[in-house]
């Protein structure tokens, strides 16, 4: 059975794309079939799903961008808004068709939101980013900024997680610093959670600190 993961994230712009290439990476590098899949996109430059294109060629994924994701819109706005002014319905069945299609083809497969945790994805059901995770059955991993204001952001996300029995894997800080500040952030988010961080990047890292234990039941 294909192990998963699922990336997401405080809010919008925090740096899942980014992480989740680094991850792919690393895990290929490791010797793992690990494949990456994003169902929704928004904000693609002349139809090119950058944040797609950023991964498989930071990944070294042998794959079209196109094939890694479902809904591929151009404004970069809310999916549920993206999808409104193109006459489209965002179809949960669509979407969770194509990630058993992927999870045909790896060993491993990381998923990336779109926007945060509740990024809605229809409005007129209230179907939300955290619902397709609980459909798709895959535990998560919460990307944060490393800076000031991510304890308020993380826990805020980590108790609507848990609420919704949603697994967390653990906590990755982005944009990291080594100063007393983004230290003490993740002495914090550790003790007020009870979650690991399990890794810091700081920007233009091309590697992260991270191993194959991150995905589900891996080593058991």
């Amino acid at each position: 059975m294909t192990k998963c993961i699922f990336i997401t994230a405080t809010g919008t712009d925090i740096g899942k794309t980014y992480i989740s290439a680094l991850i792919v990476k690393k895990m290929r590098e490791e010797g793992l079939n690990c494949g990456y899949y994003k169902p929704i996109l928004s904000g693609a430059v002349n139809g090119i799903p950058g944040d797609c294109k950023y991964v498989t060629e930071t990944a070294g994924l042998n794959c079209n961008p196109m094939d890694c994701l479902t809904y591929c819109f151009e404004e970069a706005v809310s999916p549920h808004l993206a999808a409104k002014r193109q006459h489209i319905v965002i179809s949960k069945e669509k979407i969770l068709e194509d990630f058993k299609s992927k999870q045909q083809e790896y060993d491993y497969l990381l998923i990336e939101g779109a926007g945060g945790i509740t990024c809605p994805i229809n409005l007129e059901n209230k179907y939300l980013m955290n619902d397709l995770i609980k459909d798709m059955g895959a535990d998560i991993v919460i990307v944060a900024d490393g800076g000031l204001g991510t304890i308020n952001s993380v826990l805020l996300t980590v108790e609507y997680a848990q609420k919704r029995n949603l697994n967390i894997r653990g906590i990755i800080l982005n944009n990291y610093k080594d100063n007393f500040m983004y230290e003490d952030n993740v002495i914090s988010i550790e003790k007020l959670t009870g979650l690991n961080i399990l890794t810091t990047v700081q920007r233009n890292d091309t590697d992260i600190k991270i191993n194959k234990k991150i995905f589900k039941e891996l080593e058991k």
